[in-house]
């Protein structure tokens, strides 16, 4: 796998996970999602993850698969605990 293909596998993993952590505080939002569908998360922060989910975007629905965009305006701050 190439390292900017990782990157970018990395960084999905770390907007998702924010991304369930939503779902969970609001569970009205996961009701509206079609059943079957990818969720494609497109960060406005980042354009370069964005381009890249959108081309994955595409490539599902050219192979007729059922695809839901999310714009992700922000993340929440990463909060770091130390030991005491």
């Amino acid at each position: 796998m190439m390292n900017k293909e990782k990157e970018m596998i990395e960084r999905n993993i770390e907007i998702s996970a924010e991304f369930s952590r939503y779902l969970f505080e609001h569970p009205e939002l996961e009701e509206k999602l079609p059943v079957g569908a990818e969720v494609i998360l497109l960060p406005e922060f980042d354009k370069e993850l964005k381009e890249y989910n959108l081309r994955l975007g595409k490539s599902i629905e050219s192979e007729d698969g059922k695809v839901v965009y999310i714009a992700i305006k922000n993340m929440r701050p990463k909060v770091l605990l130390k030991n005491r």
